[in-house]
């Protein structure tokens, strides 16, 4: 049986998972990445605080790559071309690719004066930025301090505001630890009336009672205007001073996968069907972020379904490619919320799908719970420890 290859693009949650499970369906892996460590996201709340350390949250990829056997190439996507199927490269130039695995992720909506934010989801050194600005601002004793994350209209699975509120409450327990939380006005802001709706109706309450319980400010339900380097500007004038600006925006897709001719919503993803097949581009997958998800209104782009769709994407093409036998697989069934929100003294737990929508305190060991899903994450995906279903 002839060698079958296999291109991924993007080094992140949803390639690697892919890199990982193509190997084991048999196929020869090369993944292509613009950085030289996977940045594992969903802990990197913790670089502003001090309690982890960027070389914490940035494993390296170089290791990953030769325990599982793939091939590992840093480099930078440029274009795509469907029609010829083929990408071109930063450093090696144009490739033709008969079989690739698109998994880079999402780009950021562009706001008006973004330059005055920093972001807990954007390029990885931002999170050491947010940290020398909390700590600097710790050394003044007092501040303003403004949190928030932005919408996308043309697709609602794109926003991301978990991490915003795990970074929020996790500053406020770093400040009342210090014993200065009162000399800090902490506010919170998103354009949408009800941010973390999609969580269910029960964390939408228990959020509203933290809130309150914290001293916590809102603003809600107005568009942004601008960022000023002291201020954020809305839709009707007002504005809302901050010392510190932390914000979200929303995904959209790639400017390389924009000006492609792959077929896109109107967000600028990928739009793929249930198997994560490339509508109309044979042996051309999209997974993760840069895909365009079908499902319920609800539905959320998390780390846990862009590992589902990879190892979909590794199944399925195993199908197609005359490697075993058996049903291709959906990602849509699997669409659910799950996460384990940070406070950093405890947790909540949070979970939707079509029937229920739970968000379940766990004072203390929440905490400790989400510090070993980090363990977890780094020692399964080196082997080291067995892998848990579902996890």
């Amino acid at each position: 049986m002839a060698i079958k290859n296999v291109l991924i693009l993007g080094g992140g949650i949803a390639g690697l998972e892919a890199a990982i499970y193509y190997r084991k369906e048999g196929f020869e892996v090369e993944l292509i990445s613009d950085r030289t460590y996977i940045f594992i996201y969903p802990i990197a709340i913790w670089i502003p605080i001090g309690t982890n350390s960027f070389e914490d949250v940035a494993f390296p990829l170089e290791k990953l790559a030769k325990r599982h056997n793939f091939t590992l190439t840093i480099d930078r996507v440029l274009s795509l071309n469907a029609h010829t199927k083929s990408i071109t490269l930063e450093s090696s130039g144009e490739r033709h690719v008969d079989h690739l695995v698109i998994a880079t992720g999402a780009s950021k909506m562009k706001h008006m004066g973004l330059e005055h934010t920093l972001s807990i989801c954007g390029a990885p050194q931002q999170s050491l930025l947010l940290k020398d600005r909390i700590d600097a601002l710790i050394q003044k004793g007092s501040g303003k301090i403004a949190f928030g994350f932005g919408g996308n209209p043309n697709d609602p699975s794109a926003v991301r505001g978990g991490p915003g509120f795990e970074l929020f409450f996790n500053l406020h327990h770093k400040l009342k630890t210090l014993g200065i939380r009162d000399n800090y006005e902490m506010t919170f802001f998103a354009p949408m009336p009800t941010p973390g709706a999609r969580m269910g109706e029960q964390a939408l309450k228990l959020m509203a009672m933290l809130f309150k319980k914290n001293n916590f400010g809102e603003r809600y339900g107005k568009k942004i205007t601008r960022f000023e380097a002291n201020q954020i500007v809305f839709e009707d004038k007002n504005t809302l001073e901050s010392d510190l600006t932390m914000f979200i925006p929303a995904g959209e897709g790639h400017t390389f996968i924009k000006e492609s001719d792959l077929p896109l919503n109107g967000a600028g993803f990928i739009q793929i069907n249930d198997f994560c097949e490339i509508i109309g581009v044979p042996n051309w997958y999209a997974i993760g972020d840069a895909s365009a998800l079908e499902g319920p209104d609800w539905k959320a782009k998390q780390g846990h379904i862009a590992e589902v769709m990879a190892r979909n994407a590794a199944h399925n093409s195993a199908i197609t490619f005359g490697l075993k036998s058996g049903e291709k697989k959906g990602y849509i069934s699997h669409l659910t919320i799950l996460c384990v929100m940070d406070m950093g003294n405890g947790a909540g737990f949070v979970y939707r799908d079509d029937k229920k929508a739970l968000l379940i305190p766990m004072p203390i060991v929440g905490h400790w719970l989400k510090i070993g899903w980090g363990w977890y994450y780094k020692m399964s995906k080196m082997r080291y420890f067995p892998r848990i279903a579902g996890m």
